[in-house]
């Protein structure tokens, strides 16, 4: 009797490991369906692209100088997240807010130090 077990454990045991062992069948995709189900990134305008460019310079510019003001720094990242999205009025508006910090503070250099006393 264990002999017929054994001989049928091992017929079912082998039977089910063919099954395992077959390549699942592959998913036909077609290019042309994904390529088309992809949404287009929004771009920028000409005006957002140059002063976010401009942005970017003067901020490495103020780094540079130890004259960067934490708003700049702040209005430029907004400015490049908002290029994720694709909105040119965000970029355009935080860009030149960025820009307009820098100068302000690159403009604080020239102030005279402040002198305490005698």
């Amino acid at each position: 009797m264990s002999r017929i077990l054994f001989a049928l454990t091992s017929a079912v045991l082998i039977g089910l490991s063919g099954c395992a062992s077959q390549p699942a069948p592959k998913a036909e995709t077609k290019p042309a369906e994904t390529k088309a189900a992809e949404p287009a990134k929004p771009t920028l305008t000409p005006e957002a692209q140059a002063a976010l460019a401009a942005a970017q310079a003067d901020v490495k510019t103020a780094k540079s100088k130890n004259a960067l003001w934490t708003t700049a720094e702040a209005a430029l990242a907004a400015a490049e997240a908002a290029v994720e999205k694709g909105d040119s009025a965000t970029v355009l508006k935080q860009a030149r807010l960025a820009s307009s910090q820098v100068k302000l503070g690159l403009e604080q250099l020239d102030y005279p130090p402040i002198k305490i006393g005698d």
